[in-house]
């Protein structure tokens, strides 16, 4: 959930299904690579793997993530939306990359209820929700409760405010920038996010690792065109001033998306955070 959406589309479903291969295609290899060299260091309490996935959306980072982890793993998610962690739940995958089983369970709540505490035992913190869309305080709060509890996170496609269009037009410019503002002006960290997880995570002890994971979307893709008009739509809000031009910019990109000529890429960057010690006690 980057700045791939408006907000009327942005945590549906049908969005979320439609994104999913490309997330998939763009989260980083090499963090990946780093995080499982890390576990493998430290043997899982109880021989198992406990990852919490707050945010859990319907699921995507466990489908992803779990069977690209070797060892038995519980995976607990977390959602406001109940009726999202219940559908994480069903959909959870049974095996990690050794054929080892995957286990999972539902906690109420987000971010917002993410402690230390609650993570007591954790081997890993991850999220499909992208640190775009979330307040400086709950990034704060977030690395806060990571490194209380000794747990490393992995936090995949922030969006970081660029946007590449081929071929160019003279508004690309101008959209990007109202967007990116639409999303400080909400209060969201939007393309700030990676900045201030760097020195949130930093500033309490761990070592952070980023990666950039870019979407490259294909002309006439489903997803090119629901991405434009969110995108857009995203800075018609901030900027109604410019709807009616943009009405006719985002034609325009539609066209060229139909007739093969428009190559996009969303820049986005992975944040691997690993703790340097154990926590107290």
């Amino acid at each position: 959930m980057t700045q791939s959406a408006a907000d009327a589309t942005a945590f549906t479903p049908e969005w979320l299904a439609l994104r999913e291969p490309a997330d998939a295609v763009a989260r980083s290899a090499a963090l990946l690579g780093s995080l499982g060299a890390w576990l493998a260091r430290r043997p899982a309490p109880g021989g198992r793997l406990v990852v919490h996935d707050p945010a859990c959306a319907t699921g995507a980072m466990a489908r992803w993530l779990a069977p690209r982890l070797s060892g038995a793993q519980h995976w607990v998610v977390h959602d406001a939306d109940a009726s999202f962690a219940r559908l994480a739940l069903d959909r959870m995958p049974p095996a990690a990359a050794d054929g080892s089983p995957v286990t999972a369970a539902c906690r109420e709540g987000g971010l917002a209820e993410l402690t230390a505490s609650t993570l007591a035992g954790a081997s890993l913190v991850t999220s499909s929700t992208s640190l775009d869309l979330l307040t400086g305080e709950e990034v704060a709060a977030l690395a806060a409760a990571c490194a209380g509890a000794g747990c490393p996170a992995l936090l995949p496609l922030s969006a970081v405010g660029r946007v590449d269009l081929r071929p160019a037009r003279p508004a690309d410019a101008e959209v990007t920038e109202a967007f990116n503002a639409g999303q400080r002006g909400r209060g969201l960290l939007g393309p700030d996010a990676v900045a201030v997880a760097t020195e949130e995570f930093g500033s309490r002890g761990m070592a952070v690792c980023t990666h950039a994971s870019p979407w490259r979307l294909r002309p006439a893709a489903e997803l090119t065109g629901a991405w434009l008009r969110g995108w857009v739509g995203g800075a018609q809000a901030q900027r109604p001033d410019r709807a009616s031009a943009w009405d006719d910019y985002l034609t325009h990109r539609l066209d060229d998306s139909v007739t093969g000529a428009l190559w996009v890429t969303v820049h986005h960057v992975d944040i691997l955070a690993l703790p340097a010690g154990r926590p107290a006690g």
